[in-house]
């Protein structure tokens, strides 16, 4: 609107008109703030996926070293029947 024709408004079309663009700052204010919460929302479920990923390749590391123990006394095990199976036959 220009500004010829605001001053042909008279003041209850103005207060109307502030009124309406009042109401509609209102409703941008609540919708900024409602997206603003959800990208902190989204921000925190990424931050936490980043955490579940390291914790779950530091299991991973464990679950490793158990397999090498469990690895390593099966083959103590299978060495000592074989010494057990060969001292037997002699």
């Amino acid at each position: 609107m220009t500004q010829k024709e605001l001053k042909k408004l008279n003041r209850r079309e103005l207060l109307q008109m502030l009124l309406t663009q009042s109401r509609k700052l209102d409703e941008q204010t609540a919708q900024i703030a409602d997206l603003k919460k959800k990208l902190e929302e989204k921000r925190a479920v990424e931050k936490n996926a980043g955490s579940i990923a390291e914790a779950a390749l530091g299991l991973y590391g464990v679950f490793e070293a158990a397999q090498k123990a469990a690895d390593y006394y099966l083959d103590a095990v299978r060495l000592m029947a074989e010494r057990e199976e060969q001292s037997g036959e002699s």
